[in-house]
């Protein structure tokens, strides 16, 4: 909603401005008013004015000598004024007004129409120029974004080669020495490297392929009742690999009780397995992970802490977002495409619930913490 139009109404007699203000009255219009130029200019330096109408014979400041220290100062120098006058209306008295910075002159006693005609054309002049700052904020900012988008991009591009072009080049690799000696006593130990790269190049396709449908809304959720629990081990088993390679030790908390959900089970489990590789990642080796289920109010909780690197509050604001990389992990992001964390949270709000993350700062662990609908 726009701000109102300010109009400042100046005369030093308080019957002239109570009628100026009767027959300007209307919504969206803010009238000040002054009882001398002394005032007029306080008035001039706390607010943005339309338009000024000024009486010209003042005691101390007159009309003209305000609009003149108006025009000397850049901050006033701009604003319209129209100046009332009961005097004489001569040409060299207008003369003088205009020579001192008016736009127009009222006569007193003043016609009511002609005070609206001529006050309405600075009030939609002023709206005019709400609208295109308005407008041109929301250009820079839309410029802003696109800049930032672009890249982005660029990054993600550059990030999605360097991680594709590192297991092409290892299965490239594996299957020359397959060639060479297909029975050789390394072979086997080659296959199982091979299987490695190639499941890692699918986990990737397939984020990239999840993230394409969620943002053209063509993803499905198949939702049925199952045990929470359930999800947290099969992600676990997911995560298992991640955790042992690092030495990890993972301590798990569930409820005694099944913890039933209606959701689509794949998909929570993927967004748990997500998580918990994320911590494994980014902890350093023979660190600590926890991994729970708790029921609360109207929601189940899963939550997923590391003793890791942990996070800054500029870094937590945006680790959800599209391609995002904390600077700081990229020497431990190897196999990510800063994509995981925002395919997580689209996941979660999918099912009608939410992801947050908390550190106490960089070096200290984090959580994250999705909560479910029951």
């Amino acid at each position: 909603m726009n701000k109102p139009v300010t109009f400042l109404l100046v005369d030093d007699l308080p019957e002239n401005l109570l009628s100026l203000e009767a027959l300007l009255r209307r919504d969206e219009l803010l009238l000040l008013k002054a009882r001398s130029g002394d005032e007029a200019l306080e008035l001039l330096l706390q607010h943005d004015v339309a338009l000024a109408l000024i009486d010209v014979q003042m005691p101390g400041l007159s009309g003209f000598e305000l609009a003149e220290l108006m025009r000397g100062n850049e901050r006033t120098k701009r604003i319209p004024i129209i100046f009332v006058t009961a005097g004489a209306n001569s040409a060299e008295r207008r003369f003088q007004g205009y020579e001192a910075g008016a736009v127009d002159f009222i006569q007193k006693p003043i016609e009511p129409d002609i005070l609206r005609s001529k006050t309405e054309v600075f009030f939609e002049i002023f709206r005019q120029r709400q609208m295109i700052a308005e407008q041109r904020d929301v250009l820079a900012a839309q410029a802003q974004a696109l800049q930032l988008a672009d890249r982005k991009k660029d990054e993600f591009l550059a990030i999605l080669a360097h991680e594709l072009r590192n297991p092409l080049a290892a299965l490239q690799g594996g299957l020359n020495l397959l060639r060479r000696r297909p029975d050789g006593p390394k072979a086997e130990e080659i296959k199982v490297l091979m299987d490695g790269q190639m499941a890692h190049l699918v986990r990737l396709v397939d984020d990239l392929l999840d993230i394409s449908r969620i943002t053209q809304a063509k993803i499905e959720l198949r939702r049925d009742e199952f045990d929470l629990r359930e999800s947290l081990h099969a992600a676990v088993a997911m995560a298992r690999q991640n955790i042992d390679a690092k030495q990890h030790t993972l301590i798990i908390d569930l409820p005694d009780d099944p913890v039933l959900i209606f959701a689509d089970e794949v998909r929570i489990t993927q967004c748990i397995a997500n998580l918990l590789n994320n911590a494994a990642k980014y902890t350093p080796p023979g660190g600590h992970l926890e991994a729970a289920i708790i029921p609360a109010e109207g929601c189940i909780l899963v939550r997923v802490v590391d003793d890791g690197l942990g996070l800054s509050a500029e870094d937590m604001r945006g680790v959800f977002d599209l391609f995002s990389q904390v600077d700081h992990h990229l020497a431990h992001a190897r196999g990510g495409l800063g994509i995981g964390l925002a395919l997580v949270k689209q996941l979660v709000e999918l099912h009608g619930g939410t992801i947050s993350v908390s550190s106490p700062g960089r070096g200290k662990g984090a959580t994250f913490e999705l909560s479910l609908p029951r």
